[in-house]
């Protein structure tokens, strides 16, 4: 996983399911604010798979259009081999369990 610009920033678009949580943040303005911010959003959606970070230019957010959710699947040579359509609902396991395993060839 890799955590990108905050979605729903205090200071910007907040959702009212973000206050309800308890999942409040302003945009981050650094990467040590933007590691602080995603460490706890991982902690707090009790996330289990490794988190990194994009760089506070946003650079992968730019490179791979990241926002909303996406899943992902790079292959061997670091080719795009799957792309899913914005989530939760564009996640369709079953193409991407297919990319994963020819990927792994």
């Amino acid at each position: 996983m890799i955590y990108i610009q905050e979605a729903h920033a205090s200071d910007g678009w907040q959702l009212s399911a973000n206050l309800r949580d308890e999942v409040v943040f302003a945009d981050p303005k650094t990467d040590g604010e933007r590691a602080t911010v995603a460490e706890s959003c991982v902690r707090k959606l009790d996330i289990k798979i490794p988190a990194l970070l994009d760089t506070i230019d946003n650079a992968t957010e730019r490179a791979y259009t990241g926002w909303p959710d996406r899943l992902y699947v790079i292959d061997k040579e670091g080719k795009v081999a799957y792309k899913s359509k914005p989530g939760p609902f564009g996640f369709k396991i079953p193409p991407m369990e297919e990319a994963l395993r020819a990927s792994l060839k």
